[in-house]
C-alpha cells in the first residue's frame, strides 16, 4: 500500500509537469497577442475617448475570459471559449471596421488558444473562427479568395491548438501507462519473491519428509535387524554372517540415498557456470554432439531465479538447434560483464 501511494504521488506529479508547461505556453502566447494590441493602440493613436473605450474593450477581452480559465487554477474551458469569442472576436471585427485604429488585429493566437482548450461540447468553435472573416467581407469588398484565406489561417491555428492539446494528453497517457507498468512490475517482483520463498519452503519440507520416510525407515530396519543378529550370534553364527552382509548392502544403499538427497539440496548453491557446465556435459553424454563452450568474465552474484532463467534459455536454444536446425555442432559463449 505504501508503494502504491508513492506511485500515485509520482503519477499526480506528472500531470502538472506536462500540462502546466503547455498551459502556460499557450497562456503566454495569448497574453502576448493582447498586450501587443494594447501597446500599439495607446502608443500610435491619439488618446481620445474612443481610444480609451477601445483600450477598455481590449482589456476586458484579455481579462474577463481568464476568470474561467487560468493555468493551474480555473478550468471552465467552455465559458472561456465563449467569452473569448464574444469579446476578443468582436474587437477583431471592430478593428477591421474602423481603419483609424492603429492596431489591426488578427485572430490567430486566440484561435490557437481556443483550439487548445476545445472539448467535444465546444466543437462549434471550429466553424465559428473560420466564418469570422465573412462578417466583414462586404464592408471591405474583399474577394472570396481573400476572405477564405483569412478564415483558413484562423482554422489552421485552431487545429495547431488542437494538436498541441493532443500531444500533451498523449504524453500524459504515456507517463501514466509507464507508471502503471512500473507498479505492475513491482507487484510481479513481489509476487515472484513470495513464490520463490514458498517454493523453497515446499522443497525443504519435501526433502525433510523424504529423509524421514526413506532414511528414517531404513535406519529403523537396520536397528531391528542388528538386534535380531545380536540375539542369533551365539546360536547360529553362519546365519549371522549372512545377515551382516545384507545389512552392509542396505547401509550402502542408505548412504547413496543420503548423498543423492544432499546433492539435490546443494544444487542451489552451484554457480551459473557450474550449472551450464553440468548441462553441457549431460548433453554431450546423451547426444554425442560436438559442443564448444566459452565462458568469459567473472560471474557476479546472481539470484536463483536469474540463474534458472539463463539456464532455461540455453537449454531451449540447444533443443531448437538439435530438433529444428539439425545441428551437428554447437558453440556456446556465455559472457559476464
Amino acid at each position: 500500500m505504501r508503494a502504491h501511494r508513492h506511485l500515485k504521488s509520482i503519477l499526480a506529479g506528472w500531470r502538472p509537469a506536462v500540462f502546466s508547461f503547455m498551459d502556460w505556453g499557450v497562456f503566454a502566447l495569448r497574453s502576448y497577442h493582447y498586450l501587443l494590441l494594447s501597446s500599439r493602440l495607446f502608443i500610435e493613436s491619439e488618446l481620445t475617448s474612443r481610444t480609451w473605450f477601445n483600450g477598455i474593450w481590449l482589456m476586458m477581452a484579455f481579462l474577463v475570459p481568464m476568470l474561467f480559465w487560468f493555468p493551474g487554477r480555473r478550468m471552465n474551458k467552455g465559458w472561456f471559449i465563449l467569452l473569448e469569442l464574444l469579446l476578443g472576436g468582436s474587437y477583431y471585427v471592430n478593428s477591421v471596421f474602423h481603419p483609424d485604429l492603429a492596431s489591426k488585429a488578427d485572430y490567430l493566437l486566440p484561435s490557437l488558444t481556443m483550439g487548445y482548450l476545445m472539448s467535444k461540447r465546444t466543437l462549434w468553435v471550429i466553424p465559428a473562427v473560420t466564418l469570422i472573416p465573412f462578417t466583414f467581407q462586404t464592408f471591405l469588398k474583399s474577394s472570396w479568395e481573400q476572405t477564405l484565406s483569412i478564415g483558413t489561417d484562423n482554422l489552421l491555428f485552431c487545429f495547431i491548438g488542437i494538436w498541441v492539446s493532443f500531444v500533451a494528453k498523449a504524453y500524459h497517457q504515456k507517463n501514466e501507462m509507464a507508471a502503471e507498468i512500473e507498479q505492475q512490475n513491482k507487484l510481479l517482483t513481489l509476487y515472484a519473491a513470495e513464490i520463490e520463498n514458498m517454493t523453497l519452503l515446499e522443497e525443504r519440507n519435501r526433502l525433510s519428509k523424504e529423509l524421514h520416510d526413506t532414511l528414517g525407515h531404513s535406519f529403523i530396519s537396520l536397528i531391528m535387524s542388528l538386534d535380531a543378529t545380536i540375539a542369533l550370534m551365539d546360536r547360529k553364527p553362519a546365519e549371522v554372517k549372512e545377515r551382516l552382509i545384507r545389512l552392509r548392502e542396505l547401509t550402502e544403499q542408505n548412504l547413496d540415498e543420503m548423498r543423492s538427497t544432499v546433492h539435490e539440496m546443494g544444487e542451489e548453491a552451484l554457480s551459473l557456470k557450474q550449472k551450464v557446465e553440468a548441462l553441457v556435459n549431460r548433453l554431450r553424454e546423451h547426444t554425442g554432439i560436438v559442443l564448444n563452450v566459452n565462458l568469459v568474465g567473472n560471474e557476479p552474484p546472481l539470484r536463483f531465479e536469474m540463474q534458472q532463467t539463463v539456464l532455461r534459455v540455453i537449454q531451449e536454444s540447444f533443443t531448437n538447434a538439435l530438433k529444428h536446425g539439425k545441428a551437428s555442432q554447437l558453440d556456446l559463449e556465455l559472457q559476464f560483464s
